[in-house]
């Protein structure tokens, strides 16, 4: 599980829904000063996580002139999301990233092309997204999201966690869940661990179970991917990653001709555990297309 450090979003961001065709979405949407925008991005969080998992990445992006929001998909935290596990398939998660990025490219300034970046399952579902339709992303950024599914430990986790998910409340699970993950000795703030106590509980479980699923089953696609020449993709990752070890990442971005960045120091959330680095690497992708 990720860890934002903070749920309070930063003095550039602020909190809001965003209308979209497929329904509303629960967003951070951050913008930087003054009139001068460099271009738009948005962000997809992963497995278990939320819009908070950027938070940090936040003020250096909008520092550097980017618009950034960040986006609870549906059925993630504060989006709401249907009762039958069906509606939460990749094509349809898929489906509402298009319709988030036609919003979110509303009123833009500029070509209205988006910087489109997908953290572990929001990879997959960012790729699944662009597959679909790339015509309204500038690039991708597969930080943390590999070729196919994920490692045979990680399918063992996620396996227990559904089959948890299908006969225990949503309290009971996350009891468990803190029994076998205990919070790090830095994560102290006892309204942070509420706080990522309170997000585990408004995720919708059908959700949960159905992009388990899809991160226990999902085919290799890279081939598809590198088949869109034109649109330049980037995989970032930390120096350890216990869901897609770092030789598959690597042979990922030779196969797609990527970009590839490897954050020292990281692990499996750059994003969290080294935000400044994380920013920059990204940062300085964008800046280039």
């Amino acid at each position: 599980m990720s860890r934002p450090p903070t749920f309070v979003p930063p003095p550039c961001a602020r909190s809001r829904v965003l209308a979209t065709s497929r329904g509303d979405f629960a967003v951070l949407d951050a913008r930087p000063d003054g009139e001068t925008v460099k271009g738009t991005a948005l962000l997809l969080p992963g497995f278990t996580g939320s819009k908070e998992d950027f938070i940090v990445l936040l003020e250096p992006l909008t520092a550097a002139g980017y618009r950034v929001v960040s986006v609870d998909g549906r059925g993630q935290y504060e989006s709401e999301g249907p009762a039958e596990q069906e509606a939460y398939a990749q094509e349809a998660l898929a489906r509402d990233v298009l319709a988030q990025a036609e919003a979110v490219r509303e009123g833009d300034a500029g070509d209205g092309s988006l910087h489109l970046l997908g953290h572990s399952l929001g990879g997959q579902i960012a790729r699944a997204a662009v597959l679909m339709d790339p015509s309204p992303f500038r690039t991708l950024t597969l930080m943390s999201s590999g070729p196919a599914r994920i490692s045979s430990e990680q399918r063992e986790r996620v396996k227990l966690l559904s089959d948890a998910l299908a006969v225990m409340r949503m309290e009971q699970v996350w009891e468990a869940m803190r029994t076998l993950d205990p919070p790090v000795d830095t994560d102290t703030d006892p309204k942070n661990g509420e706080d990522l106590r309170h997000r585990w509980l408004s995720n919708n479980p059908l959700q949960l179970i159905a992009t388990g699923g899809q991160l226990t089953g999902e085919p290799d696609r890279v081939d598809e991917l590198a088949a869109l020449r034109a649109l330049p993709k980037h995989v970032l990752s930390g120096e350890i990653d216990d869901a897609w070890p770092l030789p598959l990442l690597d042979a990922m971005a030779e196969r797609l001709g990527a970009h590839r960045t490897v954050i020292a120091g990281a692990e499996h959330s750059p994003n969290t555990d080294r935000p400044q680095e994380t920013a920059a690497a990204i940062k300085a992708f964008w800046d280039r297309h």
